[in-house]
């Protein structure tokens, strides 16, 4: 079983503009062209089993919008998560309707929805979710695409996980972008879980891999943040990582399985 626990992707009526304008932004070419079928393919040349794809309500008004989005792709292999903007009203109501209509988590990104990871505004929303059983995955360090301040910083994390003991928190690059000396700070050794997306073969793998067995291979999740890189070429580098088999196996996927109930 191949899950890759961090994946993007559009509607069909607005993935060439979504894309070209995240290219032109991060300065990096898209591999796909960010639809839902193209994902699929990519998952079949690659051999993937299921692909979590991440979505973000920049605005409250885009919170509905999205997850009735995230709701109607799921299938053939797709899990999709929903999406919270932290003004979004009926944020309780949100969360409960697209957990009851099988939305296994959501994803913030505090960076472009302009809030502090740590800012006890937020606490009740992640109470919510975690109430609800929900994962809440958060993208962590250094947007490429955006400028300082980051809002999701891991000694800013850190905190949260602290205060939410027990909560399925995904923290995606490897706990923090182009922060992994803090991540070994503040982060290894918590409950939090790491995906690989946009962090192995970029420059730090010694450090990559420093962390990885420092946490655990129990709390590391394959991501690839497709359709930034091709999944894969990902694949092969996570095996080409110098881990055991057993660790491979577990950060492929078995540890995804585990963590989305799919056993």
């Amino acid at each position: 079983m191949i899950i890759d626990f961090h994946t993007h992707c559009f509607a069909d009526n607005v993935a060439a503009q979504a894309v070209s304008k995240l290219a032109e932004r991060c300065g990096i070419e898209a591999k796909l062209n960010g639809t839902a079928a193209d994902i699929k393919e990519s998952m079949k040349r690659a051999g993937i089993d299921y692909s979590v794809v991440l979505s973000i309500a920049t605005k409250p008004s885009q919170t509905v919008k999205i997850n009735d989005w995230s709701i109607g792709i799921q299938n053939e292999g797709i899990l999709a998560f929903g999406s919270i903007h932290p003004d979004f009203g009926e944020w309780k109501h949100e969360l409960e309707r697209i957990k009851g209509l099988g939305i296994k988590g959501i994803k913030f990104h505090p960076d472009y929805q302009e809030f502090y990871v740590d800012d006890k505004k937020m606490y009740d929303i992640y109470q919510k979710a975690f109430e609800l059983d929900m994962i809440v995955v958060f993208h962590a360090g250094v947007d490429i695409g955006l400028p300082e301040p980051y809002h999701c910083t891991p000694n800013r994390l850190a905190r949260v996980a602290a205060d939410f003991p027990g909560g399925k928190i995904v923290a995606a690059h490897m706990g923090g972008y182009d922060c992994w000396g803090d991540v070994a700070k503040f982060l290894v050794g918590t409950e939090v879980f790491f995906d690989t997306s946009f962090s192995i073969g970029r420059g730090n793998d010694s450090l990559i891999r420093s962390i990885i067995r420092e946490h655990g291979h129990s709390r590391i999740l394959f991501g690839t943040d497709s359709p930034w890189c091709v999944q894969k070429d990902e694949i092969e580098k996570l095996k080409g990582f110098g881990l055991e088999d057993y660790a491979q196996k577990d950060i492929l996927g078995e540890n995804a399985v585990r963590l989305l109930g799919l056993e």
